[in-house]
């Protein structure tokens, strides 16, 4: 391989030999995370600080994967009406970040706390060995709810615990 190597740098080499075709493997990922991991949706975050917003921040040590959600609730209706995320990771945990970020607008709290890392994971056909990366996009969703939830017993001085945390309990 290195003669051929050599004596391809120095022109020596046949175009036959050249001209072989090339072997293409096939893909390691499924379509849905190729496609959220290039053009993954809700990027960004939310101020912090702002009392309708709640931040999710989870990782894995065992691979370094860190992941922010953020939800913001309309507090009226209880509803999610915008999410964002910012993760540093994998693929696949950039993926199941951006179909969580997806997956959680438009919901009730008590709804989003009972989607599962399974799901996630089965939309997109993560292999076994990725599995953690659709479970930290649950738990960070968990994390967000809760954090709102703590901000609103906060400003409300400490009212009944939170219908979505009753919910995720259950």
């Amino acid at each position: 391989m290195l003669r051929f190597a050599s004596k391809r740098l120095v022109g020596l080499a046949s175009v036959e030999a050249a001209s072989r075709p090339v072997q293409v493997l096939p893909r390691l990922y499924h379509e849905r995370v190729i496609e959220h991991y290039d053009k993954p949706l809700n990027v960004g975050s939310f101020d912090k600080n702002d009392p309708t917003v709640g931040t999710g921040l989870v990782g894995a040590p065992a691979c370094g994967d860190v992941m922010k959600l953020q939800i913001k609730v309309d507090e009226e209706t209880g509803k999610i009406v915008d999410a964002r995320f910012k993760t540093f990771g994998c693929g696949s945990a950039i993926a199941s970040s951006s179909v969580a970020s997806e997956w959680v607008k438009g919901k009730q709290l008590e709804e989003v706390v009972t989607i599962k890392n399974t799901e996630i994971a089965k939309y997109l056909s993560l292999p076994p060995v990725k599995l953690h990366c659709s479970m930290l996009a649950e738990d960070a969703i968990k994390a967000a709810v809760k954090d709102y939830e703590a901000k609103r017993v906060k400003s409300n001085g400490g009212a009944a615990a939170a219908p979505a945390e009753k919910a995720a309990d259950a």
